[in-house]
């Protein structure tokens, strides 16, 4: 009888079909992660303003851009580690409500030292609510639409980013640079009532937590409404029996993750390092080349589009072939940074060439964040995606850091693109060694699925 009760959580997610709790749950978290792109990316569109404002140079302005991304750092570990604990929902929803509130925080700025500390703490919260909610989306979604739905969250991200340019143009002639930090932070906090009202946490943690068994039967007859669930039944996470419920590094490197974890660090540490120069500084360095500011921006903004569309490009691959996908996108962002950076293209060629660019540079990006919490367990996925994130971020406070000293010195602003063609570079060979994991990692599941197909393919070997 007891057998009879026990129910597998994830075989019922496995065999789901695309649901409008799964469109739902995908919904509400592109309307978050939105508004996290546009708070953490809006102050690159303010930036001209405010270096007049509070009379700052570049390098200072690098500094309010490396400091919130230093937040950012502190965040993925410090949310990470509190959605494994108390739960997904509680910690997304927090970590809305903080940036938003930090973020109406700008509009009272009043020096650079007052910059400085918001960017920092505004930083925490909005880094920590990305591993989060990657965690409570790729427990809901079968394997075969992982990468396929965290990509599709992550267009929010680059939306926000890409209409901050169109907002910043349309607000700050009318209402001065603090109207786009109060439109922000406002709209991140109905984004967060919304949250509270819809957002369910995830059965997956739950289960394996063991906790709260009458909303997993409640969210399962929503999932599946044809299987029943009997009262009393025991809920169980089939695929991820003995694996320790209670985190500590040291799990990151046990197994194949001994080489996943620090490749895929060292991977996300130089693509982040080219995705947030291009983030940061694409509004400056476009000006300091000649173009005009509102040409700056609109450039800044397709160039995000673009970086959405190389992810949308690559999630079905990711999902169907592994991780090893991802590596033609550094593969061919890497000559075009070469070109951008020592050819005289005109005006109409390097705006094509950028644009080209961000697909690559910021797809491949893309396809890091699908995988990021794939390999982790789910009683603690939040920490192995929590820790990607902000070891990540050693790139993402590196390049604005450097890109700002570089443009402090004589170097031709056009050569440092040339520059960053070490970070694909990086990125490719990362990704690769993954990829070919990954792919072993997927055979043998394929088999261990169909052993029958695997013995044959075996003995045909």
């Amino acid at each position: 009888m007891s057998e009879m009760r026990r129910i597998d959580v994830a075989a019922i997610i496995e065999g789901q079909r695309l649901s409008w709790f799964l469109v739902r749950l995908v919904l509400v978290s592109w309307i978050v992660t939105f508004f996290d792109g546009f708070d953490m990316n809006v102050i690159a569109f303010a930036a001209p303003v405010l270096s007049t404002a509070f009379h700052i140079d570049r390098a200072m302005m690098g500094n309010v851009f490396s400091i919130g991304l230093l937040g950012t750092m502190i965040g993925g570990f410090l949310f990470g580690w509190l959605g494994d604990r108390i739960g997904r929902r509680p910690t997304i929803i927090l970590a809305t409500a903080l940036f938003g509130l930090l973020t109406l925080g700008f509009a009272l700025a009043g020096s650079y030292r007052a910059l400085l500390l918001l960017r920092l703490v505004d930083g925490i919260a909005i880094g920590g609510m990305l591993p989060v909610c990657w965690a409570l989306n790729i427990e809901y979604a079968p394997k075969r639409y992982r990468a396929t739905i965290v990509t599709l969250i992550m267009i929010g991200y680059s939306l926000g980013i890409s209409l901050a340019g169109p907002i910043a143009i349309w607000l700050m002639p009318k209402f001065g640079w603090q109207s786009l930090f109060v439109f922000g932070g406002a709209l991140s906090l109905v984004a967060a009532l919304i949250l509270a009202l819809v957002l369910p946490e995830s059965i997956r943690f739950l289960a394996v937590q063991g906790r709260r068994p009458e909303l997993i039967a409640r969210l399962l007859r929503r999932i599946a409404p044809e299987r029943p669930v009997p009262d009393g039944a025991r809920f169980v996470v089939a695929d991820e029996e003995g694996v320790a419920k209670d985190f500590r590094p040291a799990l990151l490197f046990e197994g194949e993750l001994r080489w996943i974890t620090p490749l895929l660090w060292l991977g996300y540490i130089f693509s982040s390092m080219a995705v947030f120069f291009f983030a940061s500084w694409t509004p400056l360095v476009f000006e300091a080349l000649g173009f005009a500011r509102p040409v700056a921006a609109a450039a800044a903004s397709v160039n995000a589009v673009t970086g959405a569309l190389g992810g949308l490009l690559l999630m079905r691959f990711t999902d169907t072939r592994g991780a090893i996908a991802i590596a033609v996108m550094p593969l061919l962002a890497t000559p075009l940074l070469l070109l951008a950076g020592f050819v005289d293209l005109g005006y109409w060629g390097f705006l094509t060439a950028i644009a080209l660019i961000s697909l690559f540079v910021i797809g491949g990006q893309f396809g890091l964040h699908s995988i990021a919490g794939i390999f982790y367990p789910s009683a603690w996925r939040g920490n192995g995606a929590g820790w990607a994130i902000s070891v990540a971020k050693i790139g993402s406070i590196a390049g604005p850091w450097i890109a700002g000293l570089l443009l402090s010195t004589r170097l031709p602003v056009r050569h440092i693109f040339a520059v960053a063609a070490i970070c694909p570079v990086v990125l490719l060979a990362s990704i690769l060694v993954i990829g070919a994991i990954h792919s072993r990692m997927l055979r043998r599941q394929r088999a261990e699925a169909h052993p029958a197909a695997g013995r044959l393919a075996a003995a045909e070997r």
